[in-house]
C-alpha cells in the first residue's frame, strides 16, 4: 500500500528520522482524534441517523486528514526536500519527483 523509498530515514541534519519527527506527539493526538470521528460516523450509522448530519461529519473528517496530509506533506518539503536539494544529485531530483507524486495524490483525493 505505502511506497517505499531509497532515503527512508531522511532528517533535518539534526536528528535523525523523518521530518515530522518534532510533531509525532502533535500528529498522533490529531489522528487519535480522527479515529474518534470515524466511530462516530460509525455510530451513527448504526443508529440510522440522518444523512446529511453523517455526512457533514464525514466532510468534517476528511478534512482533518487533509490537513494531517499537508502538515506532513510541509515537514517533508522542510526537511528531507531541502536535505536532498542541498546535496544536489540524482538524490534531490528523486526527492524531487516523490514530492511531486505525494502532492498529485493529495490534489486527486
Amino acid at each position: 500500500m505505502s511506497e517505499t523509498t531509497a532515503d527512508p530515514d531522511c532528517h533535518d541534519g539534526h536528528a535523525p528520522g523523518h521530518g515530522y519527527i518534532q510533531d509525532k506527539d502533535k500528529y498522533l493526538a490529531r489522528l487519535k482524534r480522527i479515529e474518534g470521528q470515524a466511530r462516530g460516523i460509525h455510530r451513527m450509522v448504526d443508529e440510522n441517523q440522518y444523512c446529511i448530519d453523517i455526512l457533514t461529519q464525514i466532510s468534517a473528517l476528511t478534512s482533518a486528514l487533509q490537513n494531517v496530509a499537508i502538515g506532513l506533506l510541509d515537514d517533508h518539503l522542510r526537511h528531507c526536500v531541502v536535505d536532498a536539494a542541498k546535496s544536489g544529485g540524482p538524490a534531490a531530483d528523486a526527492k524531487m519527483a516523490e514530492a511531486s507524486a505525494a502532492i498529485a495524490r493529495l490534489v486527486k483525493s
